[in-house]
């Protein structure tokens, strides 16, 4: 079972074995989580991620999927890019917000990962409401069987770590 945690504060400075990137499909950095973790941590991860568009994803990282690197600079020792769903009013795209969950924790686990720290995946500029995102993230974590043993949502504000921890509270 994967034990969840909530802290308030910055994805780049928590010490994990995994940290999860809120990555774009080009997997060459962006704004918000993306950019800090390709900043943060140095070139070595830009470059794993180039080789990675090079010889497996040539047309980007499918949303849901998820794929590792260096962390470089990071206290941790992999990042895991993932792709969350732009968010939707007319179509349902949990699922796949879901799957950038599942498959995190997949590829930690097959990295030997006892710690995973996680972003609020899609709820930056992919405009997913935070309350719901929550709850799924919640969910599908909580239903992880484990390795990692512990998941650590590293949440950006205290707006976004209030409503995680009143997510916890339904659950």
């Amino acid at each position: 079972m994967t034990a969840i945690q909530l802290v308030q504060g910055d994805i780049t400075e928590f010490p994990a074995d995994v940290v999860v990137n809120a990555a774009n499909s080009s997997l060459l950095g962006g704004g918000g989580v993306d950019g800090a973790i390709h900043r943060r941590g140095g070139p070595d991860i830009l470059a794993a991620c180039r080789a990675l568009r090079a010889s497996h994803y040539g047309k980007g990282l499918p949303t849901g999927r998820a794929v590792a690197t260096t962390a470089g600079r990071l206290p941790a020792r992999h990042v895991v890019h993932t792709v969350g769903p732009v968010w939707s009013a007319t179509e349902d795209r949990s699922e796949l917000l879901a799957s950038c969950y599942r498959e995190s924790l997949r590829l930690a686990a097959d990295l030997g990962a006892e710690t995973i720290a996680f972003p609020a995946i899609s709820t930056g500029v992919y405009r997913w409401p935070m309350a719901d995102a929550a709850r799924i993230a919640l969910d599908t974590v909580a239903a992880h069987p484990g390795p990692p043993h512990t998941a650590t949502f590293v949440l950006f504000g205290a707006d976004a770590y209030r409503i995680f921890q009143e997510a916890v509270g339904r659950q």
